[in-house]
């Protein structure tokens, strides 16, 4: 068993033998980091060794999950987080609203007044959530 295992005295994780800083192709972005030349876990955005950051990916474009980041569009419309919350929950009624005239189909006056009152009621719901939004939105002012 004692021949299975060679060389017990080294660590668990060492430094790369070979320490690159160029990358091996513009759009992997950098394999090493240049402050410790510690070979990046891949995806990571920081050296997990000394915290610093990795150069940003040369061609790569954002994908639509990032985009849609909560925090993302939380600050880029300088809301609070139940006011996004609301707003996105007034959008949803308003597209049921818009739905239900789609979905549904009214063969007689009855039918057409009862799509109506559904389609009120998802834009009451929306007009509530929208303004529980702007109630709930954080002033800038100091």
């Amino acid at each position: 068993m004692a021949d299975i295992v060679h060389n017990v005295q080294q660590e668990y994780w060492h430094r790369p033998a070979h320490a690159t800083t160029a990358a091996a192709s513009p759009l992997r972005g950098q394999l090493t980091c240049e402050q410790c030349s510690t070979e990046f876990i891949m995806g990571s955005r920081y050296c997990h060794v000394c915290g610093a950051e990795r150069e940003p990916l040369v061609g790569g474009s954002t994908p639509w999950f990032e985009v849609l980041e909560f925090a993302r569009v939380r600050d880029a419309l300088g809301l609070s987080t139940a006011s996004l919350v609301a707003f996105i929950i007034g959008i949803g009624c308003v597209l049921a609203a818009i739905a239900t005239g789609i979905v549904f189909n009214a063969s007689t006056v009855l039918d057409w007044q009862a799509v109506q009152a559904w389609r009120i009621e998802w834009l009451l719901a929306a007009t509530a959530s929208f303004l529980a939004g702007i109630l709930l939105k954080k002033s800038n002012l100091q």
